[in-house]
């Protein structure tokens, strides 16, 4: 009997000993990772089109595993599902974290661009305020901002495979943010405040060059001269008319 009850406590403790090293063994392996488990169902939510779901798996994820490759993916998936649903101070705030931790990270690049994205799109900005709000209301911030933001990735990242279509944006946003400044100095001319209409339009000239507003800046540049009194400068600017675009001098009186 008392053998018997040694037999059965050492095969109990080698049984408890198996438990244990397959219980460690199973907590190892990534189908029993809650990273795992959380990134896949953000990453099924994001298929879907439930970009908020996803973010409530990914912001646990992210807390769970604040470093590493886990991570970093949900950081960047994090990224653009803040942009999706619109929420531009999120999304930009994730972009500058990743950014200021991973400065050399593979995918940095995208993170850029996504951060000019987010300036380019977001719905309260620049582009929509030009079409609706009264001009005195308008801002230009969010339009400078991802030129900005653009200009960041194409210096940083020449080859970055995003650059080309940042470069387009850019190339759209310098037009549209000239193109503001004009509305301003007509905005200007209309009321007769002929220095701050001169003033805008040469700021045209100087920050915009090859812009289609350039040869309407030089006109209103060229009137407003002429009405403040100032010979010398009105003639400056009308010489650059006719000398880079001689059909819009038809459009002075004086």
């Amino acid at each position: 009997m008392k053998n018997f009850r040694i037999l059965f406590l050492v095969i109990l403790a080698l049984m408890l000993q198996a438990c244990a090293t397959t219980g460690n063994d199973d907590n190892d392996t990534p189908a029993n990772d809650p990273g795992v488990s959380l990134h896949e169902k953000a990453e099924i939510a994001m298929r879907a089109g439930n970009y908020r779901s996803a973010i409530q798996y990914l912001e646990k994820l992210d807390s769970l595993y604040p470093f590493g490759p886990s991570s970093h993916k949900a950081q960047l998936s994090l990224i653009y599902s803040y942009y999706k649903i619109g929420d531009s101070a999120l999304a930009t705030a994730a972009a500058d974290r990743f950014i200021r931790q991973n400065p050399n990270h593979p995918d940095v690049d995208y993170v850029y661009y996504m951060k000019g994205l987010v300036a380019f799109n977001d719905e309260s900005g620049f582009i929509k305020e030009l079409l609706s709000a009264s001009l005195s209301k308008r801002d230009a911030e969010a339009a400078r901002t991802a030129f900005k933001n653009f200009a960041d990735l194409v210096r940083k990242h020449p080859k970055s495979r995003y650059s080309k279509d940042a470069r387009q944006r850019m190339v759209f946003l310098r037009n549209l943010l000239a193109e503001h400044e004009l509305h301003v100095a007509r905005y200007y001319m209309e009321r007769q405040a002929y220095t701050g209409a001169a003033n805008r339009a040469q700021y045209i000239v100087e920050n915009y060059p090859k812009t289609p507003a350039i040869p309407e800046a030089l006109v209103i540049m060229t009137t407003a001269y002429d009405l403040l009194g100032l010979p010398e400068l009105k003639e400056k600017a009308r010489r650059l008319l006719l000398l880079n675009y001689p059909e819009h001098a038809k459009q002075l009186d004086i």
